[in-house]
């Protein structure tokens, strides 16, 4: 039975690959490492809340002591690195935050793998330590062309700063000593579980309530949308079949500007769920600072290699996601009202500092 140690596993995306994973696969183990800050959910996990293969633990990659102890007890064949501060807006005002958790927690994970991993003369056959990381890293394009694994880096922002110091680490530690790693970027994902802070939940939810949907500046600012599920499908391959050492980028095909996102999601509540739902809710605000204009990945490295390719068109992403919050908005309204902190209390005998 092979054992992962997943961080960040109770927010967005490490929810997802959780679900996944242990939907897929019998005879693994997955160790779940979260500190539940606020984008951290465990409602996210129900399912799996009483599988025997899943172990949830309430702790941060900060914390060296509880990360070798953890290595101590399960001896992971791979840690996956979901653990991260990932939203732009906040990096601005507590940038402090960013390095702290997404480079010193990195660098953290990877000091205790290469203690309990590298031997004397190599490495235990098997291990893989896999950094999730985003396109964010490399910058911004113009109206044309698509970030590739070669791209020089260029991050705009505290947070993909501190998302590209903590690639370059990981690089390192492969470069420097040979360690079992990949890294992956993905680009915008969307779908289940995601904290209403980001684009597509945000307006999904403002729109139910009838409030205002902020656009910033002129709204075309393009992102390439990747459904969830299928980054978790890339990582998997990745983890299983990736050349060590290497990067691979995971991308969607599907550019869409900002505005059109958001038109599309008023469209669909509008025709099916409220036709009070209108594009009057969208109010264009003041553009965020160091706002990147366009990010687009090319995905020919992984699916050359690997055969992993994007199987969700946008068009049935989008209904998917929506209507998935749609019929879980006793989630959504625990997220945005904080009742999830007397749900976890309840269920799980503590309160989230």
């Amino acid at each position: 039975m092979k054992t992962y140690l997943v961080t960040g596993g109770a927010g967005f995306i490490g929810s997802n690959f959780v679900l996944y994973m242990l939907k897929k696969y019998q005879d693994i183990r997955i160790i779940n490492l979260d500190k539940l800050t606020y984008a951290g959910n465990l409602e996210n996990l129900e399912e799996v809340k009483h599988n025997k293969n899943h172990i949830f633990v309430n702790g941060d990659i900060c914390d060296k002591e509880l990360i070798e102890d953890l290595f101590q007890k399960y001896d992971f064949d791979y840690v996956v690195n979901f653990a991260a501060e990932s939203h732009v807006d906040r990096s601005i005002k507590e940038p402090e935050i960013f390095a702290k958790t997404n480079i010193i927690g990195t660098v953290n994970l990877l000091n205790v793998a290469k203690e309990s991993w590298e031997t004397q003369d190599s490495w235990k056959e098997g291990k893989k330590f896999l950094q999730v990381s985003t396109d964010e890293v490399y910058g911004s394009l113009g109206d044309t062309g698509f970030f590739t694994e070669t791209t020089p880096l260029d991050p705009h922002s505290p947070y993909s700063s501190s998302k590209t110091s903590a690639d370059l680490m990981v690089k390192a530690y492969y470069d420097t000593f040979k360690m079992p790693i990949n890294i992956t970027r993905c680009s915008n994902n969307y779908g289940p579980f995601q904290f209403p802070e980001k684009l597509i939940p945000l307006l999904i939810n403002n729109c139910l309530n009838h409030k205002d949907i902020p656009v910033y500046g002129d709204g075309l600012n393009v992102r390439d949308w990747l459904y969830v599920e299928d980054h978790c499908k890339a990582i998997d391959m990745v983890i299983r079949e990736g050349r060590l050492g290497e990067v691979y980028n995971v991308g969607g095909h599907n550019e869409r500007t900002n505005i059109a996102i958001v038109k599309t999601v008023i469209d669909y509540l509008n025709k099916n769920v409220d036709s009070a739902i209108t594009e009057d809710l969208i109010k264009y605000v003041e553009d965020r600072k160091g706002h990147d204009r366009r990010y687009g990945i090319d995905p020919t490295k992984i699916k050359e290699e690997l055969g992993w390719y994007p199987e969700t068109v946008f068009e049935e992403g989008i209904v998917k996601t929506i209507k998935w919050y749609l019929d879980n908005k006793e989630w959504m309204e625990h997220i945005t009202s904080g009742d999830y902190q007397n749900y976890y209390k309840n269920m799980y005998g503590h309160e989230i500092s």
